[in-house]
């Protein structure tokens, strides 16, 4: 099954690639609004953005899948990024990122809806994601992709692009899909 390119209604989501680490870092992983509530620092220089790319490129050697870039099908447009993080072949984590200008247009949820179908085509059993208590849009993006909000994990979670201080609570949803 040839996972690198996935299109749904308005989206085309595809492998990162070498070329997308400007357009990435102009877009949103260098804009610290945007990735306020990520649990991986804002990105400084194009440099920490090639070295998701590595690192992207690790992934997808290891598993089926993994990080997406996140495009409008009508423009090419870069919105953004999702994907699949496999823990072992039976459970992975995923979640989002857009651009400021992408946001409150449903291409989250339209997204999250396309890995969670590709998770339960790679026969992944639970897919799961977590989420800042106080990022009440994502909580609302989760539940409109289908997840079930499993509950509050205490002190769990680093958030890099937060104030320093000891981990953080973070909300916790899930689909399971039974073998």
């Amino acid at each position: 099954m040839n996972v690198e390119r996935i299109e749904t209604a308005r989206l085309v989501l595809r492998r990162p690639r070498r070329a997308d680490a400007a357009p990435m870092f102009a877009r949103y992983a260098g804009d610290p609004e945007v990735t306020r509530y990520l649990g991986w620092a804002t990105h400084h220089r194009v440099e920490d953005t090639l070295a998701f790319i590595t690192f992207s490129d690790a992934e997808w050697g290891r598993w089926p899948a993994g990080p997406y870039m996140i495009e409008s099908r009508e423009d090419g447009t870069l919105i953004g990024g999702t994907g699949l993080g496999f823990e072992t072949r039976a459970q992975a984590t995923t979640g989002y990122v857009l651009a400021r200008d992408a946001w409150g247009r449903g291409y989250a949820t339209e997204a999250l809806i396309a890995m969670r179908d590709l998770a339960r085509q790679l026969r992944v059993v639970r897919l799961y994601a977590l989420c800042h208590p106080d990022h009440q849009a994502s909580s609302h993006v989760l539940e409109k992709a289908g997840f079930l909000r499993e509950g509050l994990l205490r002190g769990y979670s680093d958030f890099p692009n937060l104030p320093p201080g000891a981990k953080r609570d973070v909300l916790c949803y899930a689909a399971v899909f039974p073998r």
